[in-house]
């Protein structure tokens, strides 16, 4: 445990939002290539029209700017004491990223 202003830190949960931040940075590489290829989504004809690719393109395109944000978020509710909260903020890439994959299998390809 270490003492800072008055409260405790727990060193195991320290090191989990650390490697909860590395995941997220890797996943947000993973999410810069699949934005470059996110235009894709309107090869077919049809899908310029179709909001569910428009859904799964804003999704997709989106996603590594989630992914850099939500350690943001978590880290700032962490500091300021509300873990259950930092760690809702730490899992939203990873419903976003569902979201994502599951619009885009509904796209006609």
């Amino acid at each position: 445990m270490i003492k800072a202003s008055k409260r405790t830190i727990d060193r195991k949960q320290l090191a989990l939002m650390v490697l909860a931040t590395g995941a997220c940075v890797a996943l947000a590489a993973l999410g810069g290539v699949l934005a470059i290829f996110t235009p894709l989504v309107f090869d077919r004809s049809g899908n310029l029209m179709n909001p569910i690719a428009w859904l799964g393109f804003v999704f997709a395109a989106s996603f590594w700017v989630v992914c850099l944000l939500a350690p943001l978020a978590g880290w700032i509710l962490w500091r300021k004491g509300d873990q259950p909260l930092a760690w809702a903020a730490m899992a939203v890439p990873l419903a976003w990223g569902a979201l994502a994959l599951t619009f885009l299998q509904f796209v006609p390809t």
